[in-house]
């Protein structure tokens, strides 16, 4: 069997009772049965075939089982015939629909599916003598029909209504066959547009990304080919991003890299991996690229997204310095985040290097990464829109090379492709490959256009098509003859490629495997819907069973294929059998917990879900639940997180409730505050750690640490962060030694010890910087901003500050880029611009809200309200404060200390000074219990300006010395 989309005629003789009633019944057969002989006639001579007599009705499909590129209004052409053929003493009533269908395979006509349904209540609900046509069909046949809207119908036995239509008439053009070329037409201004880039990138040696939108065919890759090919001494690399999981998710970059290096598909691992080392600056960059590239299994250590953009960045920079790089990123709507990241990295941190990044991408792009490209310095797009007619006409020319074209036809040919260069070259091919007394009416969508395509292929071509279809856009030999070692299989690859449908792709992923790729991704979309879903379930399975003895980085598309066969089992049979339910909740686990490693947490998060909702099981509900708290959706971490810790306690899992119990904490503490109960669950978690791996006792060490912030506890927290640093050092990770130094750093800054917090920052940066780790250099870059901030060199504060905003973007971090863009907008509101430093604050007031994230959208709060104050908007400051107040938690002593700070300064601007006076001395008390002396200045400084501005100076003059002997050992600045 297979799936059609495919048009179904019912014809009805009108009230053939009455016909019968006083006549004879010789007469009657011969008349009726003459009637259906004329009506199957046409509906033959049209290309529909009959499929049954049902009574007073005939039942015709057209597309079965040969589909052709206007099967649509073929069937309107033949009911028009037959109605003509039934005026007078036979009228009749028809129905016509289109939709996909599932039909036999070989010469049969038996089909089955909705739209033979709607066509036989069209039928039904039709008046003696009229046509009446679905929405489907008409999409099919418009342009070559004239109806009549009659509005939505209810239809009996349907669900719901639909759109009818009154057939009134059906014309058609005539013309001959023609032949195929395919030049470049048309888009001289976007070439030149990507030409006056790639000149600015050479002159000012800085990155540049450039995106060309377009519909599927409407000339992205052609623009893209035709501007590479006009290059001269440039380096041009390219890479593919793939549908339906195929692959790991840096597979363009692969790509890139291989070509670079010069990586064969008959390298041994060990001669790759040298080749690959000597092509890069570093064994840790080719490490890191190996591991992203496939050609090393694994590389020792945890190695995530930041570091891969780290080592792509050393070596793009370094095979720029020969000559002018361009990367070429092709179908990028299909790229994982990690991607995306890695390009918007490349783009805006390549500095003094010229590359230019040249990506191509379907709208729905912009679907799931809305940000793309916006508000970036070096990024541009360039938007497709069809070719004119003038440039279509053009192409059309070209292609029949000079031979005279119908002007009818010709004239179809324009308005039906509508400057679509794929639809035109496609349009032309199948007109060619029918020859002498093809039709030459233009198919209405290239979906059917396509299908007749596939339908004239020999056997063997089609379902070798079909087979490479389920594998995906590229697809290798060894796996269609696995999925049909009756296939001729060379031969119909041969013949395949020679009506250009596929094409030989020059390096294959998989060793000892020649690959193929279909040339558009709508051919393999139309192939694969002609498979039945319980074809598909099968071969889905055996295409995953071939890939088991593949390298691993092919898991996430074995697990892909194994999740569409148990899915479509699923819905055939109402269950999943228990061999398969295992197999791909194990595939699906691997996958995910992969995609978890490299920061690709959305795609985790999917992957897990469904490995659970095949087979749960603890691992796979932690996994899942870590992924959400990463995604920063934080009540459904919350909820899946205790789960997970009953059911690790029931278990005796230790290490898992313990690692369960750390999370719940952290959500804990940004939720709703609660330190005592983040401080209880932290030391549980402790002791359930005992004995796993330091990796998980870090985590632990690291909460405990964040509950000492809390309480302004510095003794505590250096205590946890030595702990965690010595396990790190243990194990030889520089990042997370690098994260611990930063916070110990850190630690000394709020002691206002800015010269010992220098000197451990150092140590920071440097191995921030060998690790290749953008969360470590992140923070490192914000506890420099705070100490630059404190030094009154704001402007550098504010640098460093926004570089490490960038960075936490870059690695999802979105409330941790928050605060930091809080602390920005200090350093620019200190360094004289309140309008910018305004702006820069609201902006991290919406996204902290939008996040939940309790602790630091307070202190986001309370500098707004502080900078609406100064320029005077007492009112706005009110609300401000009052809503940091409220939110604050009773042992959040930084935020309790700076909120009560801001509505004191607010109540003092409204005269309310015994209030704000009460509310100016409980800021500065509340920190008295803690170590934060980095925090006192401000309310110091705030409460002397408050006395001093009310004559009563030998108290102000008290507070002031006091402020000073803060100040003296390391010359720190007031920065309020």
């Amino acid at each position: 069997m297979e799936r059609k989309l495919a048009t179904a005629l019912f014809v009805d003789l009108v009230d053939s009772t009455a016909l019968v009633a006083g006549s004879d019944p010789e007469v009657v057969r011969r008349r009726v049965t003459a009637f259906f002989d004329r009506a199957a006639a046409h509906i033959v001579a049209y290309g529909g075939t009959v499929e049954k007599f049902a009574g007073d009705a005939v039942v015709a499909v057209f597309g079965v089982p040969i589909a052709h590129e206007d099967d649509a209004e073929r069937a309107v052409r033949a009911a028009v015939a037959i109605l003509e053929t039934g005026r007078g003493d036979l009228p009749v009533r028809i129905g016509i629909e289109a939709g996909e269908v599932v039909a036999e395979t070989g010469d049969s006509t038996f089909a089955t599916g909705e739209a033979l349904n709607v066509a036989a209540r069209l039928q039904q609900s039709a008046e003696p003598g009229e046509i009446l046509i679905g929405p489907t069909a008409y999409g099919l046949a418009a342009g070559s029909v004239t109806v009549e809207p009659l509005g939505d119908r209810a239809l009996k036995g349907l669900n719901g209504s639909i759109e009818v239509r009154r057939v009134v008439c059906a014309d058609r053009p005539t013309g001959r066959p023609i032949s195929v070329a395919g030049p470049y037409v048309g888009r001289e201004e976007e070439l030149d547009l990507l030409g006056n880039v790639f000149a600015r990138v050479v002159r000012d040696r800085r990155a540049q990304l450039v995106t060309i939108f377009g519909d599927p065919g409407i000339g992205k890759s052609r623009l893209a080919q035709e501007f590479f090919a006009g290059l001269e001494r440039t380096s041009v690399l390219t890479g593919r991003c793939l549908p339906f999981g195929e692959g790991i998710a840096y597979r363009p970059l692969a790509e890139m890299v291989q070509a670079a290096a010069g990586i064969s598909d008959d390298d041994s691992p060990e001669e790759a991996i040298e080749k690959l080392r000597e092509a890069c600056t570093s064994d840790a960059v080719a490490d890191l690229l190996g591991l992203a590239s496939g050609v090393l299994d694994n590389v020792s250590g945890s190695r995530r997204g930041l570091e891969i953009a780290w080592a792509a960045h050393e070596w793009a920079t370094s095979f720029a310095e020969a000559q002018p790089l361009v990367l070429g990123f092709e179908d990028v709507h299909w790229a994982e985040e990690p991607l995306l990241d890695l390009i918007e990295h490349l783009a805006d941190r390549i500095d003094d290097s010229p590359v230019l990044i040249v990506c191509l991408a379907r709208p729905e792009l912009l679907d799931t990464r809305p940000s793309w490209g916006g508000g970036r310095r070096r990024s541009i797009t360039i938007e497709l829109a069809p070719l004119a007619e003038s440039e279509t006409a053009a192409l059309v020319d070209a292609l029949v090379e000079g031979a005279a074209l119908p002007e009818g036809l010709r004239s179809v040919l324009l308005d039906k492709t509508e400057g679509n260069p794929l639809f035109v070259e496609e349009t032309i091919r199948m007109l060619v490959e029918q020859g002498e007394g093809a039709a030459v009416r233009i198919p209405d969508t290239l979906q059917a256009l396509i299908a007749a395509r596939i339908d004239t292929l020999p056997a063997d071509s089609r379902s070798v098509l079909r087979h490479g279809a389920l594998v995906g856009r590229v697809f290798w030999r060894g796996a269609i003859a696995e999925l049909d070692p009756e296939l001729d299989v060379d031969a119909a690859l041969t013949d395949l490629v020679d009506r250009q449908l596929l094409s030989r792709e020059p390096i294959s992923t998989v060793t000892g495997e020649v690959a193929y790729r279909f040339r558009h991704v709508l051919i393999r979309d139309v192939a694969y819907g002609g498979l039945t879903k319980s074809v598909r379930a099968s071969l889905h399975r055996t295409f995953a069973e071939w890939l088991r003895t593949r390298p691993d980085d092919l898991v996430e598309t074995q697990a892909f294929h194994l999740e569409r066969a148990a899915s479509l089992l699923a819905e055939l049979d109402g269950r999943v059998p228990d061999e398969l339910r295992a197999e791909a909740a194990s595939a699906l686990e691997h996958a995910g917990r992969r995609a978890l490693e490299r920061e690709a947490n959305r795609r985790a998060r999917r992957l897990l879900l469904r490995s659970i909702e095949l087979e749960p099981s603890l691992s796979r509900r932690y996994c899942a639940a870590r992924a959400a708290w990463r995604l920063w959706e934080l009540p459904a971490a919350a909820v899946e997180m205790e789960a997970v810790r009953e059911q690790a306690r029931e278990a005796g899992d230790r290490t898992t409730e313990g690692l369960a119990l750390v999370q719940i904490a952290e959500i804990g503490l940004n939720r709703t505050a609660d330190v005592e109960q983040g401080r209880k669950l932290g030391l549980e978690a402790i002791e359930l750690l005992a004995d796993a791996p330091g990796d998980a006792r870090s985590e632990a060490l690291t909460l405990l640490s964040s509950v000492g912030w809390w309480e302004g506890d510095l003794g505590s927290v250096e205590r946890y962060t030595r702990d965690a640093l010595d396990i790190a050092r243990e194990a030889g990770r520089a990042d997370l030694e690098s994260l611990a130094l930063s916070e110990l750093a850190a630690a000394h800054l709020q002691r206002l010890e800015l010269a010992k917090a220098e000197e451990i920052l150092s140590a920071a940066v440097v191995l921030a910087d060998s690790s290749g780790s953008l969360s470590a250099s992140a923070w490192a870059s914000r506890i420099r901003g705070s100490i630059l901030l404190r030094r009154g060199r704001f402007d550098e504060a504010a640098e460093a500050f926004g570089t490490a905003r960038a960075l936490f973007d870059e690695v999802g971090a979105a409330s941790d880029a928050g605060r930091t863009q809080q602390l920005e907008g200090v350093a620019v509101w200190q360094g004289g611009d309140p309008d910018r430093a305004e702006q820069i604050l609201r902006e991290a007031v919406r996204e902290l809200l939008s996040l939940e994230e309790r602790a630091k959208v307070i202190e986001a709060q309370r500098t707004l309200a502080e900078i609406v104050l100064a320029k005077g908007h007492v009112e706005e400051a009110e609300r401000w404060a009052l809503s940091a107040v409220e939110t604050v938690g009773m042992q959040d002593m930084m935020s309790r200390s700076n909120v009560r700070m801001v509505l004191g300064l607010v109540r003092a601007a409204q005269g309310r000074d015994e209030e704000a006076e009460l509310l100016l001395r409980e800021a500065i008390d509340a920190l008295a219990e803690t170590d934060f002396r980095n925090v006192e200045p401000e309310p110091l400084a705030a409460y002397a300006r408050f006395l001093r501005e009310r004559g009563r100076d030998d108290e102000a003059d008290a507070i002031e010395r006091r402020l000073d002997a803060l100040h003296q050992p390391e010359s720190a600045a007031r920065i309020i």
